[in-house]
This record gives structure tokens, C-alpha cells and sequence, in this order.
């Protein structure tokens, strides 16, 4: 695991700024703090920071093919690298190293652009071929690891990592993007391709951009899909037996490093299973690690024993006050634009434990997305089941009007809290299901944002980010659709963000056997039924595990990994959120509506709503605005539009 970062003159071979290479590449020093390597040549410099897990002996980079011709720089693991060394050498390549890394130059010789379908892995690369005069990089299917790029008006390409390391060229205009910010405050994240800035992008995932000098930059183009075919007519009893063996063979895959290994262990299905099949292939007892909370509503640590006990794990728990907030500003640094999930939080507690003993950590992250285990897939089929029952028209009429005369009730049970399902009713699939993962609404954007911020959106919506995914899914089945969505949205710019994020920070790897592209690609050939059966999520996944893991564990509610934000905002964090929405920061934008600002405190504060999410959303707006501020060293640079 590392940071790579570069510069690319896609005009012409002009001369690298030798120092702006420098701080790129120790923008991103916590990525790889065990080694640190240039390689400049006209038209390009290459720079890569270490965190050494496989080959720590010859497996340093920039690292290049046997004349020198190819070279590149690479961040993630090729699990199947050991398979593919055997079929490059009796093409005729020669290695002078046990690394995944040397699988890359020679695999782009012999394959070219196609030599991405071969890896199964997380990954993300850059290289330069100096005989075919191409820069060639490429992002993992699943998006595990991230890539960001610009292009600025010298012709000069930046990537990185880290959008940091691009910020710190010193040639990026910090104009932010109207149209990201929209995105931002209905998911809490800027969806790929976009970034905070208009001038720079992220690499969607299974995507790759090829480049030759002197010719124009073209878009990335999509090297891999998810597809949901859902007509594998297996049984279920044997594809509870695949899926096992898949689910191991995956494990097994990411077990390989020399350097300490272990798992984080929340307690539930997801992590739990990998640790159990992780024990299964180590002759060893497993590393486990947890956070517990001393607040008993968020605390799953019992459970995490539980699982640690039946598989004689090493576990170690660390208990994390329920007021841990401290983390805010940090927070921003890490992840460079907007990002609104206060589960970074304990992810990052979670995380800096896990270093103190291992290098490596297995993760479970991804379970929900492939198995259907979001509570909120449920709802959303028994909403489709009432839209497919009547007109769209009728719909929009009758349940859009119960919509907005319906109270938000945040305080009711849920059963009572009719106000989101009625307004889903009255819209499309597609809108349906972003309606229901916004954390901001439309109605409550509509409020928050000025007439000035609307006018520069120039009609753009979130929506189109949906629509744009969907129109490419390949399929009407409800909930492969939303599968679909959430692989190219929540996952990437959520999940996998938060998770890269915060283990880097602490130099720690962090690998997901849930998220392997060939599981994946199978469990898209089963039945949506295998996944969600009756008010059941993750049915298959869990009837496959009941011989692994206790059924309190496998059978009990999700609870997640939350914090109490509702409680921080009207006690500890009351004045610090005051300070933050009500201040001169967020309004001197000209972004938002004072009055609706002003709203959101008072309301939460005095108890009649619980608008923790919108208000966690701005706080962590007004961190970004503060840190891209003192790393610009001045506001107007980074808030004109």
C-alpha cells in the first residue's frame, strides 16, 4: 500500500519541476512512510511513497521493465500476481523482483491497455512507456483505491493519491465546483468523476485514461462493469456451497504479506464471517481488533467477544468515549474535499488501534452492498411494490400531496415516520431511491441554498448523477437496480473513501475480501431472492454462515457504526455547531440562507427535530472551507466560483 503521484506533459517533453514533484510526494508521506523515490525524465516525473507489504527487499518503486523503458508507479495489491509471473516469463519477460508491482510493466508489454482485466486486485497505477510515448493509468474495478487527476492550462497532467498532492503542485486553480457542492449536501460526498474543484477529477472506478505525447487528452474509458444478469439457475443449497468456497478463496488471496496481519471484528455478519474463514486458512490464532463505546445504544463490542472467543482470536478493545469529537478538523485534513459520514470517526479510532500491531487489516466492508443488507433495500422494494400497483401519474397526485402534508416526526416511532415513504411512493425508482439516501432533501436544499447558489447550478441536480448510473445498469429488477447504484455511488464515494482515508493516515492496509471483482461478477448471476428474502437481508450470506457464526450475531439487528451527533449538537457541541452554521464562513459564500441556517440550530437545539445529519453535513463544510483556506493562505482563492 502507497501514495504514487506525478507530473505528465501531455504537449510536449518540457523540463518536471523537480520541488513541485517533492511536495506532491511528501504531501503524501503517511501513505508510505518506509520509503520515498522520484524518477524524472523530460515530460515526466513519477513519485511513490512506500508502506512495504509484499517483496520489502526489491520491491522499491518507481520501478521499471528490463531496459528501462516502461516505468511505473503503483498503489494497492494484484492478489493474483504470483499466477500471472509464470505466464509473463514464457511470453519472455525476465523479473528481477518477487513484487505484484514488476507484474504491471510486463503485463502492459505483452497486453497493453487490456492488461487491467488480468489483475484482480486493488489497485491504482500510473505508467510511462518512453518507446510507444504513452502514460497510461488505471483505477480498480470497485474503486478500493483512489486515483485523482488534472489537466491545467499548460498542458501539464497532475495525479495523485490524494487530492492533497495535487493542491500542492502550487499550479491547481481552487475554484470550487457549484455542481459538486449540490452533490455534497444531498450524499454527503462528491460523486466520481467529480472533485470540490472544477479543475480537478477523480478516476472512476474500472476505468482507465491512456495518453499519448502531443495528441489530445481523451476521456477515461470503462474497462469493467457490474452486471446483473440474475439467471444462474444453481440451487440454493449449492450456491450456499460456492459461495463459501468463493468466499475463502477471496480470504486466502488477501492473507499473503510479510508483515503482521490481522482483521477488524465490529461484531457483525460482515467482519465477523471474514474472521471466521480467515482462522480457517492461519495456523495461527487471528489479530482481531474492535471499538467499543461507553454509550450502550452504539456499543456492538459483546458480540465482536463473542465471534473472538468461538475462533480464539488475539482480540484487543479499546473503548472510545461517546464524546469523541475532538477528531473534526483532522477529519478535513485527511479527506481534502467535503465529506459529510460521521462514521470516519470511529473508522479512524479503529484503525490507529489496529496499527499498533498489525500492517495489514482484512475488512467486511462491501457485505451490504453485494449481499443486500441494507435495511434500507427492504423499504425500498415494499415501496416498489406499492409503485408498481398504480399509475405514475396517480401516484404522483395522491402520494406527493400525503407527502407534503404529512408531519416530519422525528420523534414518533418509525412505524409513524410515513413522511419519506409517501414522498418515495410518488416518484420514480431511480428518484425514489436517491430521495431515500439523501441526507439533505430537495425541500431542505431548496431552503438552504440562496437564490444565487441556485442560479449558478443552472438547473444541474443530483439526480443526473443517478439517472446517469442507472440508464447504464442493464436491468429492472428493483433491487439489482439500487445494488447498482450504490456500487457506483455509496461504495465508492462513501465506503471505500472513508476506509482508505482513515487507514492511511495511520500507514495501515486495509483489504476487502467482500469486494473481489469475481465475487462480485458471480453474485450478480443469482436471483435478487438469494439476497433478500422476505423482511431478511443477506439471506444466502447468512444461511452459509450459520455453521461459522452464533445465530445472535448472524440474526440480530444491524446496528451500525454511529455516533450520537443528535446529543453532541445540543450539549457538548452546542456552541462549537453555533459557531460553525451561524458564522461568517458558510455565509460569506453567499451559498446559503441565513434564515434556513439559523432554522436547522434552533430547531435541533430545542428539541422539536432532530436534524443532526444536515447540521453534521455544514459542520463539516465550514472544516473543509477552514483547512482549504489555510492551505491556499487565502479565502477568495478557494470560495469564487
Amino acid at each position: 500500500m502507497c501514495g504514487i503521484t506525478g507530473i505528465f506533459d501531455t504537449r510536449g517533453a518540457s523540463d518536471i519541476d523537480r520541488a513541485a514533484l517533492q511536495r506532491m510526494n511528501d504531501s503524501q508521506w503517511h501513505r508510505g512512510p518506509d520509503e520515498g523515490s522520484l524518477h524524472i525524465e523530460p515530460g515526466v516525473g513519477l513519485g511513490h511513497r512506500r508502506l512495504s507489504i509484499i517483496d520489502i527487499a526489491t520491491g522499491q518503486q518507481p520501478l521499471f521493465n528490463e531496459d528501462g523503458s516502461v516505468v511505473v508507479v503503483f498503489n494497492g495489491e494484484i492478489y493474483n500476481f504470483q499466477q500471472l509471473i509464470p505466464e509473463l516469463q514464457a511470453l519472455g519477460h525476465v523479473f528481477h523482483t518477487k513484487s505484484d508491482t514488476e507484474v504491471i510493466v510486463h503485463a502492459w508489454e505483452s497486453w497493453g491497455e487490456d492488461c487491467v482485466k488480468r489483475f484482480r486486485g486493488m489497485f491504482a497505477f500510473a505508467l510511462w512507456d518512453r518507446n510507444r510515448q504513452t502514460f497510461f493509468m488505471a483505477r480498480d474495478r470497485l474503486g478500493v483505491k483512489p486515483l485523482y487527476y488534472a489537466l491545467l492550462d499548460s498542458g501539464m497532467l497532475l495525479f495523485g493519491s490524494e487530492l492533497k498532492s495535487i493542491m500542492a503542485h502550487g499550479g491547481l486553480r481552487r475554484q470550487m465546483d457549484p455542481l459538486a457542492v449540490e452533490e455534497y449536501f444531498a450524499l454527503g460526498y462528491v460523486a466520481e468523476p467529480r472533485t470540490i474543484f472544477k479543475q480537478a477529477m477523480k478516476m472512476a472506478p474500472g476505468h482507465s485514461l491512456s495518453m499519448r505525447r502531443g495528441e489530445l487528452v481523451r476521456d477515461p474509458v470503462a474497462y469493467w462493469d457490474v452486471q446483473f444478469t440474475l439467471d444462474n439457475t444453481i440451487s440454493e443449497e449449492d450456491a450456499q456451497s460456492e459461495l463459501i468456497e468463493r468466499l475463502r478463496e477471496s480470504v486466502r488471496l488477501r492473507m499473503i504479506a510479510e508483515v503482521p496481519l490481522g482483521a477488524f471484528l465490529s461484531g457483525g455478519v460482515d467482519s465477523s464471517a471474514v474472521v471466521a474463514l480467515m482462522a480457517g486458512e492461519s495456523s495461527s490464532p487471528v489479530n482481531t481488533c474492535s471499538i467499543g463505546f461507553d454509550d450502550p445504544a452504539f456499543n456492538e463490542s459483546a458480540f465482536a467477544q463473542t465471534v473472538a472467543d468461538r475462533y480464539k482470536t488475539n482480540h484487543r478493545l479499546e473503548v472510545v468515549q461517546s464524546d469523541d469529537f475532538d477528531l473534526i478538523d483532522t477529519l478535513a485534513r485527511l479527506y481534502d474535499e467535503p465529506y459529510a459520514d460521521s462514521s470516519a470517526i470511529p473508522t479512524y479510532r479503529v484503525c490507529q488501534l489496529a496499527r499498533k500491531h498489525v500492517t495489514v487489516a482484512l475488512s467486511g466492508d462491501g457485505g451490504d452492498e453485494s449481499f443486500g443488507g441494507y435495511r434500507r433495500y427492504r423499504l425500498h422494494l415494499m415501496e416498489e411494490r406499492m409503485r408498481s400497483a398504480m399509475p405514475f401519474g396517480v401516484r404522483r397526485a395522491v402520494f406527493g400531496t400525503l407527502g407534503k402534508l404529512y408531519p416530519k416526526a422525528d420523534w414518533a416511532p418509525r412505524m409513524f415516520r410515513a413522511k419519506t415513504t409517501f414522498e418515495g411512493i410518488a416518484r420514480s425508482s431511480v428518484d425514489a431511491y436517491l430521495h431515500s439516501v439523501s441526507i439533505l432533501r430537495d425541500p431542505m436544499r431548496n431552503r438552504l441554498f440562496s437564490s444565487g447558489f441556485k442560479s449558478e447550478l443552472a438547473g444541474y441536480h443530483v439526480r443526473e448523477v443517478f439517472a446517469r448510473h442507472a440508464a447504464k445498469a442493464g436491468t429492472n429488477d428493483p433491487l439489482a437496480l439500487i445494488q447498482y447504484l450504490d456500487y457506483k455511488t455509496y461504495l465508492v464515494g462513501d465506503i471505500n473513501t472513508k476506509v482508505d482515508r482513515a487507514s492511511m493516515a495511520h500507514s495501515l492496509e486495509v483489504r476487502e475480501p467482500l469486494m473481489d471483482h469475481d465475487l462480485v461478477d458471480w453474485l450478480g448471476t443469482l436471483p435478487s431472492s438469494h439476497k433478500i428474502r422476505g423482511q431478511e437481508g443477506k439471506f444466502m450470506f447468512k444461511k452459509s454462515m450459520e455453521a461459522y457464526l452464533p445465530h445472535e450475531v448472524l440474526y440480530r439487528p444491524k446496528m451500525g457504526f454511529a455516533v450520537p451527533l443528535a446529543r453532541w449538537f445540543r450539549g457538548p457541541l452546542r456552541q462549537r455547531v453555533r459557531d460553525a452554521v451561524l458564522g461568517d464562513r458558510l455565509l460569506q459564500t453567499g451559498w446559503f440562507n441565513p434564515a434556513y441556517l439559523k432554522s436547522l440550530v434552533e430547531r435541533h437545539q430545542s428539541g422539536a427535530n432532530d436534524f443532526s445529519a444536515p447540521l453534521w453535513t455544514l459542520l463539516m463544510f465550514d472544516a473543509f472551507l477552514r483547512n482549504a483556506e489555510t492551505q491556499a493562505g487565502t479565502r477568495s482563492e478557494v470560495v469564487h466560483v
